[in-house]
């Protein structure tokens, strides 16, 4: 009878005996960070077309994307009614991406935290790079909408220093796309505003 109760004391069953996906994960994946800067770097090129690799919208060239984001989030999928849609690409891409970069953050504070900082400056440079008018604006939709509702918060750091950096990186980009005093710009701010606190 001892036995049994010190067990219990020792290995809690948690949740009724079903662990969730973040309860089971006690270290950070050894591939974590590499993945992290490989996803920036190919969503950046996608999203403005370049080097060959595609462009948002095209229905394919997602995919590889998608797939280095589902190694660390293998729930993660793209319905077919979204493929070919330039907006629905981006915001499933855009989420993934920054998903990773916070559980990375969540794993080391300040890390994520400079991640998250070259994630936002590549988000805004590869925006800036799009040519054609009609795609710049869908793009621009698909960033704020996965930044601002397809992101976990629960994946951030509970490092003060290194949430603000990452909330401030965040906030900023929809002010950099579409220029600080806009309607856009103001209902993303006060939303992670809001998720600070």
């Amino acid at each position: 009878m001892f036995r049994s109760l010190a067990n219990q004391f020792v290995n809690p069953v948690q949740g009724g005996g079903a662990s969730s996906a973040g309860d089971s994960k006690k270290t950070m994946a050894p591939t974590l960070r590499s993945d992290v800067y490989s996803a920036i770097d190919m969503t950046k090129a996608w999203l403005t077309g370049g080097l060959g690799r595609g462009q948002a919208g095209d229905g394919v060239s997602y995919q590889s994307i998608l797939a280095l984001i589902q190694n660390h989030f293998p729930d993660l999928k793209l319905g077919l009614e979204s493929v070919g849609q330039t907006e629905s690409e981006v915001v499933v891409v855009i989420g993934g991406v920054t998903n990773m970069v916070l559980e990375l953050s969540k794993w080391e504070g300040m890390a994520g935290a400079m991640a998250m900082s070259t994630w936002t400056d590549a988000l805004v440079e590869g925006h800036r790079r799009v040519d054609a008018e009609s795609r710049k604006g869908l793009i621009a939709n698909g960033i704020t909408r996965g930044l601002d509702y397809n992101t976990d918060i629960g994946l951030m750091t509970k490092e003060f220093t290194a949430k603000i950096q990452i909330i401030s990186s965040l906030k900023s980009v929809s002010s950099r796309i579409y220029g600080a005093g806009t309607d856009e710009a103001r209902k993303s701010e006060a939303l992670w505003s809001s998720k600070f606190i």
